[in-house]
C-alpha cells in the first residue's frame, strides 16, 4: 500500500511539473512560425533556387521584414531556460503566482551571474575552455555555461518551493517590510546565488553526462531510436510525455552541434539554428521529430477510417462526423488525443501493443531515409510544409516522407481493421445497441448540454459532479487537450458522468485525474474554472 501511495504521489508531482511545461511550449508554434518563415524565405539557397534576388535578396524591404520575423522567433528559442524557470514557478505556486514568477526570474539571473563569476574567480575558466563546447555567451554574460531548460527548471523548482513555504512569513516590526511576499524575490535571489555556485562546479559533469546519454542512444542505432519513440508515445495516456521528450529536444541529450560558429545543444534547437543559418538540416537531430509525420498525417486518419468501416451500419452516421473532424485535426495540426484515447479505451493492447510499436518503427524508417524535417508543436501538415517543403528538398529530404505517409496509411488501416474485427474491439459504433458511442458528434454534445441546462449550470456542473463535487477538488488546471485535476478521494470520481459530458476518456492515478476532451478543452476549461471560482 505504501508503495502505491508513493507512486501516486510521484505521478501527481510529475503531472504538476509536466503541465507547467505547456506554458512555454505553447509559445513554440508561433515562435517556430516566425523563425521558419523568416529563415526559409531569406535563405540564400531558397532565393537563388527561385531567382528571387530582386524581391527577397539582401537589402530589399521584404528581406528586412522577414529578418525581423527571424529574430523574433530566435529570441524565444534562445531563452527557453528563462521561460521555463518562470513558467514552473507560475504554474506550481499555491498563491501570489505573479510574485513567484518574479522570484524565479530574479533567481535565474542571479544563478547565471554567480556561475559566470565563479568560473573566472575560482580558476575554472581555463579548464572548461580545454573541454570545449561548454562555454558560451548568453543573457549578456561572457564565457558562461548554457544550462538550458534543465537550469531553468532547477532554479524554478527551488524558487517556487521557497515561495510556497515563506510567502506568508512574518518578521519583527523593525524589518517587517521584508516579510510576506516581499521575501519571495529575496529568497529567489539567495537561491540563485547558491544554485549558481553549485552549477559552476557541477554542471560540467552534468553536461558531459547527458551528452554521453545522447551519444549512447545515438550509438544504439535504430534500437535507441525505436526505444525513444515507443516511450514517447506510451506516456501519452499519463500526460507525462513532456517530461520524457523535453531533455532530448532542449538539452545535450538530444545532441550537440556547431552551427554558424556557435555551440548548440538540444535536437530542436539544432534544427532551428540550422534553419536560421540556411544549412542542411541534420537528420540525426530531426529524427526526434520527423517520425511523427507519417502517423499524424497517414496513420491516424487510416485508423479512423478502419473504425468507421468496422462500425455497425446503423451507427456509422453517428461516428462519421467526429472521426472525420478528428482525422482532419490530426492531419493539419498533429493533435491526436481524441483518436488515441478512443484506441486506448477500446483496447490497451491495441494502443500499447500495436499503435505504439508502429509509431516507434516510424522513427526507424525516417532515420533510414535520413529525413530532416522538424517541427515546433506536432507533426501535422502545416509543420511539414513550414519546416520541410519551404526550406527545400535539398535541405530536408521531405519528399521521402510522401511514400512513407502513404505506406503508413495502408499499414494502419489494415492492421487496425484486422485487430478490431479479430478481437471484436468496442471502437466507436461497435457498442451494444443500448450503448452510445464513445465519441460524440457536435449535435450530441449540444443536445447533452441543453439537457443538462435544466441543472442551471449545465456541462461545468456535470463535470464537477463527475469529479466528486467541489469539495473533492484540490487543484484544477486546463492544458492543451485535457483537464488535469487533483482530487481528495479518487474513489468517488464518476467516469460515466464525465463521459456523458463529451470526454474521450478519464485517467485516474492516485489523486491525479486527467479528463481528456481534445481541442474542446479550450472552451470547457474556462467554463469549469468559472464554475469553481478558480483560475484555469
Amino acid at each position: 500500500m505504501s508503495k502505491n501511495k508513493g507512486g501516486s504521489k510521484a505521478f501527481a508531482a510529475l503531472q504538476n511539473v509536466g503541465k507547467t511545461f505547456m506554458l512555454p511550449i505553447a509559445l513554440l508554434p508561433v515562435a517556430g512560425l516566425f523563425l521558419g518563415i523568416g529563415a526559409s524565405f531569406t535563405g540564400a539557397s531558397f532565393i537563388k533556387m527561385y531567382h528571387l534576388e530582386s524581391v527577397l535578396g539582401p537589402g530589399t524591404f521584404l528581406n528586412h521584414l522577414l529578418m525581423i520575423f527571424n529574430d523574433c522567433g530566435s529570441v524565444i528559442f534562445n531563452n527557453l531556460g528563462l521561460l521555463f524557470a518562470v513558467s514552473v514557478a507560475l504554474g506550481l505556486a499555491k498563491s501570489e503566482k505573479g510574485v513567484a514568477a518574479l522570484s524565479a526570474l530574479v533567481g535565474y539571473f542571479m544563478m547565471y551571474a554567480t556561475m559566470t563569476s565563479a568560473i573566472v574567480n575560482f580558476g575554472e575558466l581555463g579548464r572548461l575552455k580545454k573541454i570545449g563546447g561548454l562555454l558560451t555567451d548568453m543573457l549578456g554574460f561572457t564565457n558562461t555555461m548554457n544550462t538550458g531548460v534543465f537550469g531553468g527548471i532547477f532554479i524554478g523548482l527551488i524558487c517556487v518551493w521557497l515561495h510556497n513555504k515563506y510567502y506568508k512569513i512574518k518578521f519583527p516590526d523593525a524589518i517587517s517590510f521584508f516579510g510576506g511576499t516581499h521575501f519571495s524575490p529575496i529568497a529567489g535571489a539567495l537561491a540563485g546565488i547558491v544554485g549558481g555556485f553549485i552549477m559552476a562546479f557541477l554542471w560540467p559533469y552534468i553536461a558531459m553526462g547527458i551528452a554521453g546519454l545522447g551519444t549512447l542512444i545515438g550509438k544504439s542505432g535504430y534500437f535507441g531510436t525505436f526505444f525513444y519513440a515507443y516511450v514517447y508515445r506510451a506516456l501519452i495516456p499519463f500526460g507525462l510525455h513532456h517530461v520524457f521528450y523535453l531533455p532530448f529536444w532542449q538539452t545535450a541529450v538530444g545532441g550537440t552541434a556547431t552551427v554558424a560558429g556557435k555551440s548548440i545543444v538540444g535536437a530542436q534547437n539544432i534544427v532551428f539554428a540550422q534553419l536560421a543559418a540556411g544549412q542542411k538540416i541534420s537528420w540525426e537531430a530531426a529524427r526526434y521529430f520527423a517520425f511523427q509525420f507519417p502517423v499524424m498525417i497517414g496513420g491516424f486518419p487510416a485508423a479512423a477510417l478502419a473504425m468507421y468501416h468496422c462500425a455497425k451500419k446503423n451507427k456509422r452516421k453517428d461516428v462519421k462526423g467526429l472521426l472525420l473532424s478528428s482525422s482532419l485535426t490530426s492531419i493539419l495540426t498533429g493533435i491526436t488525443e481524441p483518436l488515441e484515447f478512443t484506441i486506448l479505451f477500446a483496447s490497451p493492447f491495441l494502443f500499447w501493443g500495436i499503435h505504439c510499436v508502429l509509431f516507434a518503427f516510424s522513427a526507424v524508417f525516417v532515420s533510414l531515409l535520413k529525413i530532416g524535417v522538424g517541427f515546433t508543436f506536432s507533426g501535422g501538415l502545416l509543420d511539414m510544409i513550414l519546416y520541410g517543403v519551404l526550406p527545400g528538398q535539398a535541405r530536408t529530404n521531405w519528399l521521402a516522407l510522401v511514400p512513407l505517409i502513404l505506406f503508413y496509411f495502408a499499414l494502419y488501416y489494415f492492421v487496425f481493421r484486422f485487430a478490431i474485427e479479430k478481437f471484436n474491439l468496442k471502437t466507436p459504433g461497435r457498442e451494444d445497441d443500448d450503448e452510445t458511442a464513445t465519441l460524440h458528434t457536435k449535435k450530441d454534445y449540444v443536445s447533452e448540454k441543453n439537457g443538462a441546462s435544466a441543472n442551471a449550470e449545465g456541462i461545468p456542473a456535470m463535470i464537477v459532479s463527475g469529479l466528486g463535487g467541489k469539495d473533492n477538488i484540490s487543484t484544477f488546471e486546463a492544458c492543451a487537450t485535457r483537464l488535469r485535476v487533483g482530487v481528495k478521494d479518487p474513489s468517488i470520481v464518476k467516469k460515466d458522468v464525465l463521459k456523458s459530458t463529451g470526454a474521450v476518456g478519464t485517467v485516474v492515478h492516485g489523486t491525479g485525474v486527467q479528463v481528456i476532451y481534445g481541442t474542446k478543452v479550450s472552451t470547457i476549461g474556462p467554463e469549469v474554472s468559472d464554475y469553481l471560482g478558480v483560475e484555469s
